[in-house]
């Protein structure tokens, strides 16, 4: 497997990890309950490890827009399921801006393939 890929699925595990600890935070109560406090914590630590492993072959600014918007997503849909708590029309619109964005980054950038 190449470097790149390994770096994308690095990624993907990182988005995963970081989604789940910051949805666990809201059970965590102010870190007042064990088990949600220690999957933030775990979920944290996993996510920025993994983060680092992929800025030894991915661009730092590509690397956190990636990170960081599908980050966004990913939680607001576990918000929807887990915790019913549905996006407004406005919401939905700006998750799409940030999901385009980073589509017309990696599809167009020239910064990835430097």
């Amino acid at each position: 497997m190449k470097p790149l890929q390994l770096s994308y699925i690095y990624l993907v595990i990182a988005i995963i990890c970081e989604a789940i600890a910051t949805s666990a935070l809201k059970s965590a109560e102010g870190f007042t309950r064990l088990t949600p406090s220690v999957i933030v914590i775990v979920g944290y630590a996993i996510s920025f490890y993994l983060l680092s492993m992929v800025l030894k072959t991915i661009p730092v600014g590509i690397t956190y827009a990636t990170w960081s918007g599908l980050g966004v997503l990913l939680v607001s849909i576990i918000g929807i399921v887990a915790f019913k708590q549905i996006p407004d029309t406005a919401a939905v619109i700006g998750m799409s801006l940030i999901v385009g964005g980073i589509l017309v980054m990696h599809v167009f950038s020239k910064t990835l393939h430097q």
